[in-house]
Formats: C-alpha cells, structure tokens, sequence
C-alpha cells in the first residue's frame, strides 16, 4: 500500500557538504566487518574463529536468546580478527574478502535467511522476530536526515529487485511504501508510523530500509546474498562530497584517504582534533575510525570538523555564521531573510553556517522552553515522555508513548536542547529497560 503524507513540525538543518551525484564503486575493497553493537537487544555467540573460511550469506554471529537471528558474513573470504572491548564484548568480526559471490538460484525470505536481519521491529528497535504477527512493514521512501542520499536515485536500476523484495515482505504482513513530504524527521519511519498506524502496547511494526528492500528482492530472485548500497559521504570537512557504490559492512580507509580535507583526525574518543568521521547521520551515527568500518544499517558517512576551536566572548557575538534555532545569535533572526538582497549588501551570509561538533556548552539544569513541540511532529508530549524516562517511571513512559518512539526520533530535540541532555541515549536506555522486563 502506497502513502502520501505531509509533515509540517520539523527543522532541516542548513549544513554544507551536499553529495554530488557521482557514484563510485568501492565494491573492490577487501575488508568488511560485522558489528553486533549496532543490533539492539543482540547477544552474540560466535560461531567462527579466526583464520576460517566464510562464505558470504554464512552466519558469523548468533543471538543466544534466539539461534534463528544471525548475522552474516557480507563477502566470501576469511576471518581475520575478532574485536573484543572491555569485559570481552564483542566489538566486531572482521572479513577479508578472498572471491566474488556466485547465484545459486531463487531463493526465499526466511527467518533463516541472511537477510532476516535487515528487517528490525518496534517497539525497541531489534531484528524482527519471526514469532511476532507485526500489524504492517514500513518502508520510508525518503531520508529528511541531512546529507542522506537520494533514495529514489540510489534505488535507480534496482526496481524490479525492490519490487520483489516487497513481495517477499508482504508473506508476512501488508507492506507500506511512504512518501513523506516536510522537514526532517518527516523521512524516518517512526515518524510515518505514527501518522499511519501509531503503535500501542501489545502490538509490533517492522520496518525495512528502501535499499534493504532491494537487496532481499535479490537474495529472493537469484539467492545470491550481496548486501550492496550507495551511501552519501558528505559534510563541511569532505573534499569532494559523492555517492558510492558499497557492500554492507565495508572498511571506509579507502574513502577517507580521498575525502578528508585535514589528515589529522580525532581517536575514538575525541581527544585530537582534526576532523570527525561519523558512520550515520550527524544528528544520531556514531564516531568511527578513519579505517572503521561502516554501520550495519547505515547508509552514509559524515565529515566534520572537531569544535574544539573556540571564539574570544562567542556568546557575545553576533554570530552571523552560527546556527541558531533559538535566536541565541543574530544568524536565528535573520534567517527568514536568507534571501532578500540586504543580506548581501551587508556581506551575510543567506544559508551558509559554521558547522562543527562543538555544542556551544556543557550539561545544565534541564530547561523547559517549549521548542521541543515545534521540531517534534508526534501525538506525544516529549518533555514529559523524557522525564518519565529519567525518573523510570514505567506505567507514566506507557500512557505518554513511549512505544512509539525510538531515540533517532529525539535527535532534532537534542540538537535543539539548550540544556545539552543526551536525550538519545536517556530514550534508549528507558526501552532497554521496558525490552528487558518484557523478555523476562
């Protein structure tokens, strides 16, 4: 079933580094990994060690709580490392690609099959599973996060493999491909949910990325796993902002060799300065590597710039080239007047804007200012869903929403909250817990 729906709360955030569309294709590059970190409610059990020898399709990973959910090898090739961080957990399974795949004839969609994984449930964000009757599968037709690609021109030449991997998905319940329309968060699928078939408690929604719908139609048509996408890389801090052409899983090395404009760029935990390599959205990916490996479900990289330069009394500034929801710099005021020719009398800028990962602060008292509701487009009160999320009480999260909502949902209210709160990581932590009391 085919939707048309409008949002109109939402903030597009005016940031540079646009892809062209140039695609290149990266799908030569030797090195891939599986990352079961980025899987909620994932508990891995290896079924590989090192030096073995992988097929692609062929299962690295399983969920102790259900064997059924694995995670598969992207290529054929050979274990080469198992990443482990503190307490042993299991960081990444590392593959070096040794052949090209092969087809082996139709296939078809199974919770067997190793593109199970592809498809995730809500509530709480986790691979679908197979025991639950989900009361329909979104596909978002559209990413609204700043620097996606163009899913209508990513999926150019894919139509007949897209058309058959919603036939697949449609075995299990009705499919509904959404076109969005309005500023993001109108492309992320929790939005259109919420305006098509909001979720209660009980009831359970999957959702499958546009590409991810393509690259199953293939397994299903030729049942040759090649879990390929063309991601965006982009932002201030990229030379030459393009698509690419990439297998699921991929060491970026490669890719930021070219792209990055300053060689020197921070470690993990963001103690150098340079430039930051961001696997995801800028507004909710997650910091990697210049030789990490690309998320699981992601479908671009994002450059910037670290902010850890600092301007001599910034907050008493102007602030011409700086952001501004709020109007805290004169940029927020004058921004409806992007156009009009005084700005370029005045040597203004119309829509170009300093962008970095300095916040422009540290924590503080959480403050009520009532902009959460204008970048928020749910039936729900988020200032009082996150604050029944802090105190933990459960029957009050229940009654606000908290179903309904994922923390890529809360990203734009981050961005805008004065008071600098992690509110992503306050949303998951609040389903982690109601997922863990549900499964016990």
């Amino acid at each position: 079933m085919n939707h048309n729906i409008k949002i109109k709360k939402g903030l597009d955030i005016p940031i540079d580094g646009v892809p062209e569309r140039t695609v290149l294709d990266m799908r030569s590059i030797d090195r891939y990994a599986v990352k079961p970190p980025d899987v909620v409610g994932f508990t891995p059990r290896l079924l590989v060690t090192e030096g073995d020898a992988v097929t692609a399709g062929q299962p690295l990973v399983a969920d102790k709580n259900d064997p059924r959910l694995t995670l598969p090898s992207p290529v054929n090739g050979e274990v080469e490392a198992i990443v482990r961080g503190e307490k042993r957990k299991l960081l990444e399974v590392v593959v070096r690609k040794n052949s090209p795949t092969s087809p082996a004839g139709p296939a078809s969609l199974s919770p067997e099959s190793p593109c199970w994984w592809m498809i995730k449930e809500r509530p709480f964000g986790t691979i679908a599973n197979p025991d639950h009757k989900p009361k329909g599968i979104f596909v978002s037709l559209r990413d609204t996060n700043p620097l996606a690609p163009d899913i209508n021109y990513t999926l150019k030449g894919r139509e007949h493999e897209f058309d058959a991997g919603v036939q697949a998905l449609s075995t299990y319940a009705e499919v509904h491909l959404v076109h969005a329309d309005g500023p993001h968060p109108a492309g992320n699928v929790g939005t259109q949910i919420a305006a098509i078939s909001p979720i209660n408690k009980g009831e359970y929604v999957w959702a499958v990325g546009a590409q991810d719908v393509a690259n199953i139609g293939h397994w299903c048509l030729t049942g040759e796993y090649c879990p390929t996408r063309i991601i965006s890389v982009g932002g201030p801090a990229a030379k030459s902002p393009k698509y690419y052409k990439v297998i699921c899983g991929t060491c970026i090395k490669r890719i930021s060799d070219v792209q990055l404009i300053d060689s020197c760029y921070p470690s993990i935990n963001g103690s150098a300065s340079g430039t930051r390599i961001i696997s995801g959205s800028v507004l909710s990916g997650t910091t990697i590597a210049p030789d990490g490996f690309l998320g699981m479900y992601d479908q671009q990289i994002s450059l910037l710039q670290e902010g850890d330069q600092y301007d001599f009394m910034g907050w008493l500034m102007p602030g011409f080239k700086k952001f501004s929801f709020s109007k805290t710099f004169l940029s927020g005021m004058l921004g409806k007047l992007g156009n009009l020719e005084i700005l370029d009398y005045l040597g203004l800028p119309k829509m170009s804007y300093t962008m970095n990962t300095n916040v422009h602060g540290s924590v503080r008292p959480f403050l009520f200012t009532g902009n959460f509701e204008r970048v928020f487009p749910f039936d729900i009160y988020p200032l009082q869903l996150i604050k029944a999320c802090i105190v933990g009480d459960v029957e009050l999260q229940e009654k606000l929403g908290i179903y309904e909502v994922e923390p890529e949902d809360f990203a734009l209210c981050e961005f805008i909250d004065p008071s600098k709160t992690d509110i992503q990581t306050i949303i998951r932590e609040a389903l982690e817990a109601l997922r863990k009391e549900a499964i016990a």
